[in-house]
């Protein structure tokens, strides 16, 4: 979640992180185990994981490296992290408040540079210029993400947005929040910056959400949507609860695709 305005980061994710670290999805095994394989990641070496979280990048990644840091411009999302962490046993981890204005900054040189349903929040030109001289030479950048529980794709998800649009109203939907820079795709950004050579990577697989699991993703999202709710939010939770309950398939399934870009030196 870390980005150049990072005042505006902290508004949006405000009271979310609870949430963030209990129902936002695990990235898939398969991924972690390709960028382990990918940078060769023996216990050595220094990561970099830019908008952290609550850690679901970061954690994985750590037990494969002998230090990482995670930066994050919401303090709340960095103790769920340090909790997270604890309860996980990993204990190499430094968890740093800060924004990617303050790249290069003193963190160091490192192997590996993650950054997990972040990207998109950062002024991402200048970004990549400061990792440049932060990354050594045989190392790289991750950028991965996925998709969103609330495009209503399915007829559940629909249900789900319905709804979430009956206690809403019309005036209070979910607008798009990612910055205006970001509608350029990340390949462009990359290829004009040190880190031109890419490898994309495609994870495809079914995702399966319980009811109590759906609600907390609502929760985790930058949309306020508690705030939005008050003192409707149980009458909300009661009233999804049903109308999921309702449906004649129970299984409430996601067609998830994960996207990651590596990117080395040319």
């Amino acid at each position: 979640m870390i980005m150049n305005r990072d005042g505006d980061a902290r508004e949006l994710f405000a009271a979310t992180a609870w949430y963030y670290a209990r129902f936002r999805p695990d990235y898939p095994s398969a991924f972690i185990d390709d960028v382990v394989r990918r940078f060769r990641l023996d216990g050595t070496g220094r990561l970099l994981d830019l908008g952290c979280g609550t850690g679901q990048l970061t954690l994985p990644l750590a037990r494969h490296v002998a230090e990482a840091v995670g930066v994050d411009p919401e303090a709340e999302m960095l103790r769920e992290a340090a909790a997270q962490a604890r309860a996980a046993e990993v204990a190499n981890v430094t968890w740093t408040l800060g924004r990617s204005d303050d790249l290069p900054g003193m963190f160091g040189r490192f192997r590996l540079v993650t950054m997990g349903r972040s990207f998109h929040w950062m002024n991402r030109d200048q970004v990549l210029a400061a990792l440049a001289g932060m990354v050594t030479d045989d190392g790289g950048i991750v950028i991965v993400g996925d998709s969103c529980l609330v495009q209503a794709s399915t007829p559940w998800q629909r249900t789900v947005d319905m709804v979430r649009q009956r206690f809403l109203g019309p005036d209070r939907q979910p607008a798009n929040t990612t910055p205006t820079q970001a509608a350029e795709g990340a390949e462009p950004v990359l290829a004009r910056s040190a880190f031109r050579h890419v490898e994309r990577l495609t994870y495809e697989f079914s995702r399966h959400w319980t009811i109590e699991r759906i609600i907390g993703y609502l929760y985790s999202t930058s949309f306020p949507l508690r705030h939005l709710l008050g003192d409707q939010q149980p009458a909300f939770e009661c009233a999804l609860t049903d109308a999921l309950q309702e449906l004649p398939d129970a299984d409430l399934v996601e067609a998830v695709t994960v996207r990651a870009l590596i990117a080395i030196r040319a």
